[in-house]
């Protein structure tokens, strides 16, 4: 998955990356009936219609309420902490490479709580060979750790 970043996001900006997401989500993006988002005037009506046109329903959140977009700050949170807090960020480039090793781990190894501890992007049915001698990788600037059973 493709992830943005600059320095000021315009509402044009953030319209491109809604499609660039569409694009990467593909044939799934027609799993997700709603897309909550908070009253930035970067969201604007365009942003709304590219996930309209995906059958999406767009909802506010309340005024002055930032415990409506929960998950949303929630990540956040999860990603300074986890990584952002513990580096020096050297530039826009440096900050784009970062967040894509970071989405990576976070969509394709990491565990989650909701998701039963399987990440994300997690292939059900695949078998996992209990004997296999366990691997650890380094991620992230050497920041987290990777534990896998070898091949």
């Amino acid at each position: 998955m493709s992830l943005g970043v600059t320095a000021h996001p315009t509402g044009a900006w953030t319209a491109q990356q809604a499609r660039n997401l569409l694009m990467d989500l593909g044939e799934r993006a027609g799993q997700f009936r709603f897309l909550i988002r908070d009253r930035d005037s970067k969201f604007t009506s365009v942003f709304d219609e590219v996930f309209a046109g995906s059958g999406m329903r767009i909802i506010k959140t309340p005024v002055r309420s930032p415990g409506a977009n929960s998950f949303a700050e929630r990540h956040v949170g999860t990603l300074r902490r986890e990584c952002l807090d513990h580096l020096l960020i050297y530039g826009e480039r440096h900050l784009w490479r970062l967040l894509a090793e970071y989405a990576q781990h976070y969509n394709g190894h990491r565990p989650h709580q909701s998701r039963e501890q399987r990440p994300p992007l997690h292939q059900p049915g695949q078998p996992i060979d209990v004997t296999a001698r366990i691997t650890r990788r380094q991620v992230v600037h050497r920041l987290i750790s990777e534990y896998r059973r070898a091949a």
